[in-house]
């Protein structure tokens, strides 16, 4: 983990701006990204809405309640504040059934890693993941942590259309996607949890900063549970952090 950079602020259009504190994927950046986030939160006039990514905070705001040199002097000695040492989260278990049908890239990821396929569902589901942001499509859940033996480069073809609930790999992230979509990454399984739904309270399951770790399940929990998760239950079990 490498310290974050001094942060610095970029006008993005009349309307936003954004403050940036590393280049990297890092957990220390992305720590002081949801900081920020968390401060500005708690009110600053003219702020329409804060998105965080892995590096940096975008801010929306009203130029006809406050300017870009005004929010931006402000915003930038929130930034400067330490980061706090510890942080309440919430802590989520998501159930996953691995390979076949579900998870189709799991043989060729233990190929590549040479390993078996247990292995890789063994080493995934040891891991400790934060959601770092949520982004690309609603719900989507860019999670930090993977463990050095799964990183692996992207596909080179990325798929036009993947399952809803794929949970997958990509580079040093895995991620859980809601939403049937493209993409690059590899898939390691699918999860009958719905990160978003939009007829629910809440409409977003998961939040930057919450805690994830992942569980196997056999493919008929699987089909019970994408039952009960269709009706609007959560699926995803909430733990002491």
């Amino acid at each position: 983990m490498t310290a974050a950079a001094s942060p610095r602020v970029l006008p993005c259009g009349d309307t936003a701006l954004a403050v940036e504190f590393g280049e990297a994927i890092d957990p220390a950046v992305n720590a002081c990204v949801l900081a920020l986030d968390a401060r500005v939160a708690q009110g600053i006039p003219g702020v329409v809405e804060t998105v965080p990514t892995y590096r940096s905070l975008l801010v929306h705001y009203d130029p006809e309640q406050v300017d870009f040199d005004k929010l931006g002097a402000q915003i930038l000695a929130l930034a400067q504040r330490p980061v706090p040492a510890t942080t309440r989260t919430r802590r989520w278990r998501i159930p996953v059934v691995y390979g076949g049908e579900h998870g189709i890239d799991l043989e060729d990821v233990a190929k590549t890693l040479n390993t078996t396929p247990d292995e890789i569902v063994a080493r995934h589901v040891a891991g400790d993941y934060r959601v770092a942001m949520i982004g690309f499509t609603p719900g989507w859940s860019y999670l930090s942590g993977l463990t050095d033996s799964l990183h692996m480069p992207r596909r080179q073809n990325p798929r036009l259309l993947t399952p809803a609930g794929t949970v997958s790999i990509g580079g040093v992230q895995t991620g859980v996607q809601c939403l049937a979509g493209p993409s690059g990454w590899h898939l390691l399984g699918q999860t009958a949890v719905r990160t978003y739904q939009l007829h629910r309270d809440p409409i977003f399951l998961l939040e930057p900063g919450d805690n994830v770790t992942f569980v196997s399940v056999d493919a008929k929990t699987f089909a019970e549970q994408d039952r009960a998760a269709e009706a609007g239950e959560f699926i995803a079990e909430q733990i002491a952090s």
